[in-house]
């Protein structure tokens, strides 16, 4: 049976949020002024810290590619493989935070008050800066949490992979569940099914949601009720992200493809690694960020050091960054620039 709960106050003030009611103050116009923090506070281990066991590829840093390096953006980097959150700037590692082996992180964000949003597989959680963790919610058995988005500074709205799959939407300051809707799922029954159902899920700047069904080979947009309005056939559809134009980008992780569609269902853009001189080629890609800029960065989780962590593309494919760089930082499955505008918990906002 299908679950529906909701606040209406909830939903108003997240839609509100959603529609531009309340614009960001000049305060939360980005992260940035937060980075000053993770500098002083990188060097300690926070209670909920476990050590990662070393890697196991090469620890290889390529100087002769594209762009300045880990200097060309300030940024919140994660990969699956590695449980290790990493903030750069200024061309340097400044903060980690780490989680021990086993699981993977898919979803990551730095708000505009410096806190980090991460999923883990087993838990969603919310650490400061100073890696105090100021929130978690853990996956009930049999279930999984690979996506989770801020929508303001009080409200995650997260999957849970399971049997069904569960849409929620919590309030970390009340712990009132707003929202909670079941998820359409290849099986009700087979628990196999469940690791591989959900990646991202996005709640637009519309006050929608856009739904990457990663085995069942589409991407959904629902309304406030969960009434489908849109919906994208691809093979893997591992992260979808709506962009201010109206069109979605999406990455099929199955054929190493980011593609833009328009409403229509119309390709206007699209970028394999055969696009790219070969020396820039990623090997596999995960998720795509749209930058303000109209470049697009690719994240790949790489081969244990042997390919591009990061390719950044203008609109034309020219390659104008590449980071290969397996002795600071391991796979990449995410990453959130952090010099982009506005507030990242704005839906919209944030386009990765």
């Amino acid at each position: 049976m299908t679950r529906f709960q909701i606040s209406s106050l909830g939903l108003i003030a997240c839609l509100a949020l959603a529609s531009g009611a309340a614009p960001a103050t000049a305060a939360q116009s980005s992260t940035m002024a937060q980075l000053g923090r993770f500098a002083t506070a990188g060097a300690g281990t926070g209670a909920a810290e476990t050590p990662v066991p070393a890697p196991a590829w090469a620890p290889v840093t390529h100087t002769d590619l594209p762009g300045r390096g880990l200097a060309q953006h300030p940024m919140l980097y994660a990969g699956e493989g590695y449980n290790k959150l990493f903030v750069v700037n200024d061309g340097k590692v400044v903060w980690t935070y780490s989680t021990g082996s086993g699981h993977e992180y898919d979803d990551a964000w730095m708000l505009s008050n410096g806190n980090i949003l991460f999923t883990r597989m087993d838990y969603v959680a919310e650490v400061t800066p100073e890696k105090q963790e100021i929130w978690r919610f853990t996956a009930p058995p049999g279930t999984e949490i690979h996506t989770a988005q801020p929508i303001g500074l009080d409200k995650v709205m997260f999957v849970l992979n399971g049997l069904p799959p569960r849409l929620m939407i919590v309030n970390i300051k009340t712990g009132q569940t707003e929202v909670e809707h079941d998820l359409p799922a290849v099986s009700a029954t087979d628990a196999n099914t469940i690791h591989a159902q959900f990646r991202r899920v996005r709640y637009t700047a519309q006050g929608t949601y856009l739904a990457s069904f990663l085995e069942m080979g589409k991407v959904v947009e629902y309304d406030k009720d969960f009434k489908e309005i849109w919906s994208y056939a691809i093979k893997t559809p591992w992260a979808a992200v709506r962009l201010p134009n109206g069109n979605t980008l999406i990455t099929d992780e199955a054929d190493i493809t980011t593609r833009e569609v328009n409403p229509k269902g119309e390709t206007v853009w699209e970028l394999r690694p055969d696009d790219l001189p070969a020396a820039y080629r990623f090997i596999n890609t995960q998720s795509a960020t749209r930058l303000a800029n109209g470049n697009t960065l690719i994240c790949s989780r790489g081969g244990n050091g042997q390919g591009p962590q990061l390719v950044e593309v203008t609109p034309g494919k020219k390659v104008v960054w590449v980071l290969q760089d397996w002795a600071a930082l391991g796979p990449a499955t995410l990453v959130q620039v952090l010099d982009e505008p506005g507030a990242p918990e704005t839906p919209g906002v944030s386009l990765h």
